[in-house]
């Protein structure tokens, strides 16, 4: 993998709990890997200095949660970590837009955030909205929630340069072999 994505779930924004600073402070402190961290919160901007303290490289809040969307951005870029927006799958792509020139990437779900396991929902829609809305600009589309070998060829071919995928990978016999097929998948997408 290129980067650990890791996820932040605080049982209110999503229903799961899960890890937290000090847990992306420990996987800091074993990995060179930049770490990805999708904050799954209901107040974000009250924890990036937390995430930013642990080693986070990239961290990334959802436009839904109850944080000032700039405010956060600049928290997060202040720190010197770059910048993620997330959209669930029923928001909307404009709620992102208004925020590309302060952001480094933009999270589309596929799935409703908080459990693995879903299925992939097209977002295609969203995904081409954001590369013509992007431009030239360096801008990294990511998407997140059941991908595999199949439907990262679809979220590749609608522009995703960045892909998540944690039971495709995890539930694997062969984790190394799940990654260089999504690779693959994502490649040959980009390449038709």
């Amino acid at each position: 993998a290129d980067w650990l994505h890791v996820d932040v779930m605080d049982g209110h924004f999503v229903p799961n709990l899960t890890i937290g600073a000090p847990v992306v402070k420990c996987l800091r402190e074993v990995t060179d890997l930049p770490l990805d961290c999708h904050l799954m919160i209901s107040e974000p901007l009250r924890y990036v200095p937390d995430f930013l303290e642990a080693g986070a490289d990239t961290i990334t809040f959802h436009v839904e949660a109850e944080s000032d969307v700039g405010e956060t951005i600049a928290a997060i870029k202040a720190g010197g970590a770059r910048a993620g927006l997330a959209i669930k799958p029923n928001t909307e792509v404009e709620a992102a837009l208004p925020y590309l020139d302060q952001l480094d990437m933009v999270l589309v779900m596929t799935v409703e955030p908080g459990f693995g396991g879903q299925s992939y929902m097209d977002m295609s829609a969203k995904l081409r909205r954001l590369v013509e809305a992007r431009g030239e600009r360096a801008l990294d589309l990511q998407v997140d929630g059941g991908l595999n070998p199949e439907t990262v060829k679809h979220a590749a071919e609608a522009g995703a340069n960045v892909i998540v995928a944690g039971s495709a990978v995890f539930k694997a016999p062969d984790s190394t072999a799940a990654i260089r097929a999504l690779r693959e998948g994502a490649a040959g997408a980009r390449a038709s």
